[in-house]
């Protein structure tokens, strides 16, 4: 195969270390967004696309003249999924089957990689592997699984080379401070610049969760892309399931000033499962990845970027 990848979604946050990842290891890198504009000095070339528009993906590709297309552009946030459900179902199926179809209509082969997400999962106690079963509880799973549905379709019946992840929380400088950590992270920060007393406002801190660092994520992306066995799903997550209230005790020690905890009852998810925990045996036993970095390092690196700021 080529050095070539086509990146959806490159805008976003995991898309900005996925492109270092890729081009470190001497990939080019194609990207597109919804965006006017590329915020990635490391891509080669940049096409804004709308995943929904079926011939614009499949020009797209086309043109490309991709060997790895990588599909970041979702709708990622279990909050979101639930005030628009359908909304979830068309962005992260349609265009997941939209790049599938462009793909497959290509004279060469393209190994194409879907990202999912842990959310698909059935509740369970203990570590989950990609055997169990995946009843998902809130739209945004649901979406995820029914990708995979047709991903598994797409590989047997037509000879895709499609893989899929089953990707655990992650986090990193440069997330959105919409989700939990880095909103943990940006509060305490601003409590220590205003050298005084604060509050940090939090949902639901009695679950547990699996994190790991985006680097290390997009290190699994990388090697699923290249070597991932077609139609298979491979979990991506550390292997730890860490109470939320022990990583807001985490960011608290960071801060030299008193935080006061504030419990939101709108921050609260329906439905939310108690925990999820990782079990990432069978990437590691076929493609040689497991997690390097500590998530404790990563808040203290999240925590400092926003003091600074």
């Amino acid at each position: 195969m080529g050095r070539r990848v086509l990146i959806f979604g490159v805008n976003g946050f995991v898309g900005t270390f996925l492109v270092h990842e890729l081009v470190s290891a001497g990939y080019k890198v194609i990207g597109s967004d919804l965006h006017e504009k590329c915020i990635i000095s490391e891509v080669s070339a940049y096409y804004p696309c709308d995943l929904s528009d079926a011939r614009g993906v499949l020009s797209l590709v086309s043109e490309s003249n991709a060997d790895y297309i990588v599909n970041l552009a979702a709708i990622s946030s279990v909050g979101q999924s639930w005030r628009a459900p359908a909304l979830t179902m068309r962005i992260n199926v349609e265009g997941a089957l939209n790049i599938m179809e462009a793909a497959r209509a290509q004279e060469t082969s393209v190994r194409v990689l879907l990202v999912g997400s842990s959310e698909e999962y059935a509740p369970k106690d203990g570590p989950l592997c990609e055997s169990d079963s995946t009843i998902a509880n809130n739209p945004y799973g649901i979406s995820k699984a029914t990708q995979e549905c047709f991903a598994a379709l797409y590989a047997k019946e037509f000879g895709l080379g499609v893989c899929l992840t089953r990707s655990f929380n992650h986090t990193g400088p440069g997330q959105n401070p919409a989700f939990v950590l880095p909103s943990w992270c940006r509060q305490a920060a601003e409590i220590e610049k205003s050298a005084k007393p604060g509050r940090v406002t939090v949902g639901n801190i009695s679950v547990a969760r699996d994190f790991s660092d985006v680097r290390d994520v997009v290190r699994a992306y990388r090697l699923i892309m290249e070597s991932g066995r077609a139609g298979e799903v491979y979990n991506v997550g550390s292997g730890r399931a860490l109470p939320l209230c022990d990583l807001l005790e985490t960011i608290k020690s960071f801060c030299r000033q008193p935080i006061e905890v504030e419990i939101d009852t709108a921050l609260i998810r329906p439905n939310d499962t108690a925990s999820i925990c990782c079990d990432y045996s069978k990437i590691n036993e076929e493609l040689g990845w497991k997690p390097k970095r500590k998530i404790e390092d990563t808040l203290r690196e999240m925590y400092d970027g926003f003091v600074v700021a």
